[in-house]
């Protein structure tokens, strides 16, 4: 019989990341590779991705993510928001924590389609008078 696990969503611009919390040692996967090798050993986005277990108080949990689409920062909110769905499933007592914490709130902003005439979505061609 496969192991029990929880199971979490998180999005962020045009990332999708889905999580499963087993009980464990704290290993986090990241599409089979180490957290540390996917990040390629940042720091910053390491200390960011386990900030979700600090908060939580779990950190005796084996993760893992699978990320697809969007670029580093947006798979790393993606993932943090999964990893928190699924704690608070297994667990609805932190849910006040991880929220006050914005881990439980989607970042809608997406990014802007380009407009015909226009560069980009809304930069112009430089005005020219005469």
């Amino acid at each position: 019989m496969a192991e029990r696990y929880t199971y979490g969503l998180g999005r962020r611009k045009s990332a999708v990341a889905t999580a499963r919390i087993f009980k464990g040692k704290g290993k986090i996967t990241i599409n089979d590779k180490p957290a540390a090798d996917y990040f390629n050993d940042n720091k910053a986005m390491l200390g960011e991705l386990e900030q979700v277990l600090a908060i939580s108080g779990k950190k005796d949990l084996d993760i893992t993510i699978k990320v697809a689409g969007g670029g580093v920062s947006g798979q790393l909110d993606a993932i943090r928001m999964a990893i928190a769905k699924a704690i608070v499933t297994d667990a609805a007592d932190l849910r006040p924590v991880l929220k006050k914490a914005g881990l439980m709130k989607r970042d809608s902003r997406e990014k802007e389609r380009k407009k015909y005439g226009l560069r980009s979505a809304r930069k112009r061609e430089q005005f020219s008078k005469r």
